[in-house]
């Protein structure tokens, strides 16, 4: 009986101070407005991290922009972004590292059904060209975020300057959701990423006002990588904690989670981790 009440004990005070010392470990995050607006923070990835490593995730949603220049600053240990082009010029300042492909989705132009520019089943370059041409409502992010940086760069790719004087361009500053209702009040297109379309036509029970009408095309294929923020720039970063996050998301169980996490039965992101 003493040898049972000696090891009941024991554990009982290892209990007590290990889960202390994990629930007093935070991850400082920075990641873009998709991951937050499709629920797949809130409702998969934080929690499910807390049970299975006793670390708690602290997140700011913004643009991938704000969020690279964050991780910068100091302000957090990693980032969940998707902007492979600038990830990879912080890489180059020596601001992050490790990055690692986690998941995917796609953009897509989205507008209403009557589609008064009549770009439906166009690829990207003609449907943004016939957009221009019509001078049809238009509202772009404008704030710097990967949706945005991706959108930029195919009015580019189009051949064309990005329009925004024009008086169709409307650059709103705000987040994917609040841009799209603005499109939808101006009878107008949008590019979105999938998954918060999803989330969209999710919030009016599975029929939007807007509708998908450009996609498939190669050029809107959008990966996201979570990137640590490297010690040697920020002497406080949590490079440790960053790294078991990283290898968390890219593992088997993570990977298989984020497959499974759907919303009118369709999945909102494609897990893709090597």
């Amino acid at each position: 009986m003493k040898r049972l009440f000696s090891i009941s004990l024991a554990l009982i005070l290892t209990v007590a101070l290990v889960v202390p010392a994990l629930a007093g470990k935070t991850l400082m995050m920075a990641t873009t407005t998709s991951t937050a607006n499709t629920g797949l923070l809130d409702e998969l990835i934080v929690p499910q991290f807390l049970k299975d490593t006793g670390i708690e995730i602290k997140f700011v949603a913004v643009g991938t922009g704000k969020a690279l220049k964050m991780a910068e600053n100091c302000d957090v240990d990693v980032v969940l972004v998707h902007a492979p082009a600038s990830e990879k010029a912080y890489m180059d300042k020596g601001v992050l590292i490790d990055r690692t492909e986690v998941m995917y989705n796609d953009f897509v132009i989205i507008g209403p059904a009557a589609d008064s520019a009549g770009v439906k089943g166009m690829n990207v370059a003609e449907a943004l060209k016939t957009i221009a041409d019509k001078q049809a409502p238009f509202a772009s992010r404008g704030d710097n975020s990967g949706t945005n940086k991706k959108e930029l760069s195919l009015w580019k790719a189009a051949g064309m300057a990005v329009p925004e004087k024009e008086a169709w361009y409307v650059q709103t500053g705000q987040g994917m959701l609040p841009t799209i209702n603005i499109a939808n009040e101006k009878a107008g297109y949008t590019m979105t990423d999938r998954g918060t379309f999803i989330k969209y036509a999710d919030n009016h029970g599975g029929n939007p006002p807007l509708i998908v009408l450009v996609e498939g095309d190669k050029v809107l294929f959008n990966q996201y990588s979570a990137l640590a923020v490297n010690p040697e720039h920020c002497k406080d970063a949590q490079y440790d904690l960053a790294k078991q996050y990283i290898a968390w998301m890219a593992s088997p169980e993570t990977q298989k989670a984020i497959g499974n996490f759907t919303l009118l039965g369709k999945k909102l992101f494609i897990p893709n981790a090597k």
